[in-house]
């Protein structure tokens, strides 16, 4: 089933996308959610917080895991991926700390952690619902242009923007990349729900809807998943076909 929702306005795409997130935990408490961090989730996160103090529904048995985590830095650092999903949702809810799974951001063996990574999603009965964000150039995590359509979850490099973004807050001058679900691992996800906001993002939509499906495009890929929605408002919309 492939969806396209189209939302007047920035307001009302927070809202909805935030509901996908509350309504799959109150339909099957215990998910397996797996969310992405960025400009475009961010306040999203925040309104499922406020909806779930606002109504509290049972938290205890859901899993949250990010997507993709910054390597080289503490995982404390405010642009960590686990950093920003604790202080925009997790935090605020009850749910067990062995619940919350994340790739880390340093390591001896980051291959290795790959692998346990995705065997524990397994163990916990696969991804329920996979929030996706989307980049400019097409990526989705670290998958950037050119990231094998048959990959699974690796350490790769870092966009040079990024990474320069990071040293200037930071000051790091350790090796940095990100670690990041392949894309595999994203189509094996039973519900994907792709969000995309903003001006910036119109002509990548329309390439990742109505174009090929090329691994130049990694979004593209989602045209083959059985069950996908993208979520969109007006602005990021206004170039579909």
């Amino acid at each position: 089933m492939r969806k396209i929702t189209i939302l007047p306005d920035e307001a009302t795409f927070d809202s909805t996308a935030a509901s996908r997130i509350t309504e799959q935990i109150k339909n099957k408490p215990e998910s397996v959610v797996g969310l992405s961090t960025g400009r475009t989730t961010g306040n999203m996160h925040r309104l499922a917080a406020e909806a779930w103090k606002a109504e509290p529904f049972d938290v205890s048995k859901v899993t949250f895991f990010g997507l993709d985590e910054v390597t080289g830095v503490d995982r404390e650092y405010a642009g960590a991926c686990y950093a920003m999903l604790r202080n925009e949702l997790v935090g605020f809810l009850p749910v067990p700390e062995e619940n919350f799974i994340m790739l880390p951001t340093r390591s001896e063996d980051f291959e290795a952690d790959c692998k346990a990574f995705t065997a524990e999603l397994d163990k916990r009965g696969g991804i329920d619902l996979l929030i996706l964000g989307l980049g400019e150039n097409g990526h989705l995590g670290f998958n950037n242009p050119g990231a094998p359509f048959g990959g699974t979850a690796w350490h790769t490099k870092m966009h040079p923007e990024l990474e320069e973004r990071i040293r200037r807050e930071t000051g790091s001058e350790g090796p940095l990349g990100g670690i990041t679900l392949g894309i595999k691992d994203i189509m094996h996800a039973r519900r994907i729900v792709l969000v995309a906001k903003g001006d910036n993002k119109s002509e990548v939509v329309d390439a990742i809807i109505n174009g090929p499906v090329t691994e130049s495009l990694p979004g593209s890929v989602l045209q083959l998943h059985p069950n996908v929605e993208y979520l969109l408002d007006a602005k990021a919309a206004k170039n579909l076909k």
